[in-house]
């Protein structure tokens, strides 16, 4: 039995769709004017349809309708080899939405640590980095076993930089490369990524952008989540919604026409509407990484972005995945964390 409201919500997406495919078929000058027409003043129905152009323009490379500043606007020269402030640059560790990663030797302490290097268009806006200096302090208070440290702010060659916690092993997205993790083993790992959500809850913290590819499992097993809260950081809660579009990691996927480039399919349903998020939005995104460590497959991964977030908006997980094994508890507390309704999902 299909749940109150199906049919007219699975209408409405019918409508988000043939509206975002029309007006992809028109020039960027003229898509503005369409959409005040098509729309005829239904200003939900114009921003998800919008949030949609969002994601496509900026996954095909081209730059979104009135767009602020993008992370990615002008190509960066690699860092290897050179010095900023005490730190030696030492490889590439990756690159996406929020800025370059590099490996580095601190010359002061003789330690190893990895440095995020920001947009550069912190630079040109002094309220913008003030609001980032505010931000860095306070994810820099999260003093947990499970969050990865922020060890600084500092700036060096005109360059803002954040200094990280060089975290080794492999990342959960890696891990699931070969083959999906057994049902005790995720449970170990899940148990405490969940504690790490919690810490930071308990201070105001949320993550916005947990996923496989953020957490990461030492040699000893120890689960260290990355990048606590730097999509608030970097993007302030009025930023317009294409800012959602610079949030995912970019590393290793094809970039094709209309594909789904990863982060979108662990983004709670009033996340990827644009809405204002609170901690709800984590609880849904660690349901979905409980969900592909158990099956080997993503809870709403579709071949295009329009799929996908008709799938995160619309459909339910393929709960028959789940293996034989996986306790009726946990069962039930992925149902829960995955109620598209975030007052009916799990509050904490």
């Amino acid at each position: 039995m299909k749940p109150e409201g199906w049919k007219q919500s699975g209408e409405r997406w019918t409508r988000v769709e043939q509206l975002y495919q029309a007006a992809l078929e028109r020039e960027e000058s003229q898509r503005a004017g369409f959409l005040d027409e098509a729309c005829a003043g239904d200003k939900a129905l114009r921003r998800e349809v919008e949030i949609l152009l969002g994601y496509a323009e900026s996954y095909m490379d081209r730059p979104p309708m009135k767009a602020p500043a993008r992370v990615a606007d002008a190509p960066v020269q690699s860092l290897v080899g050179r010095q900023l402030g005490s730190h030696q640059i030492l490889s590439l560790l990756g690159a996406g939405g929020m800025g370059e990663v590099y490996r580095a030797r601190d010359s002061k302490l003789r330690r190893e640590v990895a440095i995020k290097v920001l947009p550069e268009a912190f630079a040109k806006d002094p309220e913008r980095l003030a609001r980032f200096q505010r931000e860095a302090r306070l994810l820099a208070s999260l003093n947990h076993p499970n969050i990865a440290t922020i060890h600084g702010l500092e700036e060096s060659a005109g360059m803002h930089y954040l200094v990280l916690e060089l975290v080794p092993g492999q990342t959960l997205a890696e891990r699931l490369a070969t083959s999906p993790v057994g049902v005790e083993e995720t449970l170990k790992i899940c148990g405490q990524i969940a504690e790490a959500l919690e810490a930071a809850h308990e201070k105001g913290v949320i993550h916005r952008d947990l996923k496989p590819a953020n957490v990461k499992v030492t040699p000893e097993g120890r689960v260290k989540v990355l990048d606590f809260g730097l999509a608030k950081a970097l993007w302030s809660e009025e930023s317009s919604i294409q800012d959602l579009s610079q949030l995912p990691t970019l590393s290793g996927v094809q970039t094709k026409e209309g594909r789904i480039l990863g982060t979108p399919a662990y983004m709670s349903p009033e996340q990827a509407r644009g809405k204002p998020v609170d901690k709800r939005t984590d609880i849904w995104a660690f349901g979905c990484v409980v969900y592909e460590l158990l099956t080997g497959k993503g809870a709403f991964h579709a071949e295009t972005l329009s799929d996908t977030l008709a799938r995160v908006l619309e459909r339910e997980p393929d709960w028959k995945a789940l293996p034989p094994a996986t306790p009726p508890k946990v069962r039930e507390i992925l149902r829960l964390c995955l109620q598209k309704d975030a007052n009916r999902r799990l509050q904490d």
